[in-house]
């Protein structure tokens, strides 16, 4: 029976071991990234990171309250043997962080207890928290509840909600003139608004008026070998009407 307990307690302990070295190597890559590459570490990585190192913190959290874990409480670890020499495969175990297991560091990595400064600060606030009646605690609970309770529902809602005056600003400042809109739908409608081309005097020759007022248009006339105006050359013609008898096979 001892002996299945002390292959289990080995197996649990290397479990640990194997996780705790995962986020050990997290917590490394996170840093790093902090110390070096902070000028394009963008928001939603630290995100990122922060889950990866809280899953793993949760993954160590079950793993020590799982029923085939051993309590790790019930183990006493003891020294025995201190020395204040330089230990290579204790350094190594320890990635050089501890090269020396003497008296002088043992109560510290083998303590079980807090530091005296932070058991002094427990006992401080462990006072303060009796001295302060159900009443006023039940009160600052209430304020603190509320505080929460506003800081999300300004989170959670958009931006627009949170900034009414700046939302209501937006909508009712409209994005075109109506007087403008009116004067560029007449124009094209009803031509209302355009300027009136007047015609040309009587003695312009070569032109006339058009219906309604509107721009004129100037006779064009091709000049044949003979100079005069409105008569078409001979070689114009056949060429026209050879052309022309082409087209269509009917057409002869």
């Amino acid at each position: 029976m001892q002996q299945r307990e002390e292959k289990q307690l080995e197996a649990s302990v290397d479990l640990l071991i194997s996780r705790v070295a995962h986020l050990k190597n997290a917590l490394n890559n996170f840093i790093y990234k902090l110390e070096n590459e902070f000028e394009r570490l963008a928001w939603p990585s630290v995100l990122d990171n922060f889950a990866l190192v809280s899953g793993q913190l949760n993954t160590i959290n079950k793993l020590l309250r799982n029923e085939k874990t051993p309590s790790f409480r019930n183990q006493v670890i003891i020294p025995l043997e201190l020395s204040p020499d330089r230990d290579d495969e204790l350094a190594k175990l320890t990635e050089q962080r501890v090269p020396v297991f003497s008296h002088e560091i043992v109560p510290d990595h083998l303590r079980t207890k807090p530091d005296p400064e932070v058991e002094e600060m427990e006992k401080q606030l462990s006072a303060e928290a009796a001295r302060l009646g159900p009443e006023a605690a039940q009160k600052q609970i209430q304020t603190l509840n509320k505080l929460c309770s506003n800081l999300l529902e300004k989170l959670n809602n958009p931006r627009e909600d949170r900034d009414p005056e700046s939302s209501a600003i937006r909508q009712s400042k409209p994005s075109f003139n109506p007087t403008d809109t009116l004067a560029l739908v007449g124009a094209v409608a009803f031509g209302k608004g355009l300027s009136k081309c007047r015609p040309p005097g009587p003695g312009a020759p070569g032109q006339g008026p058009m219906m309604g007022g509107g721009p004129t248009l100037q006779q064009v006339t091709i000049g044949g070998a003979s100079g005069q105006p409105g008569k078409m050359p001979s070689s114009i013609k056949t060429n026209i009407k050879s052309a022309s008898g082409s087209m269509h096979p009917y057409n002869r």
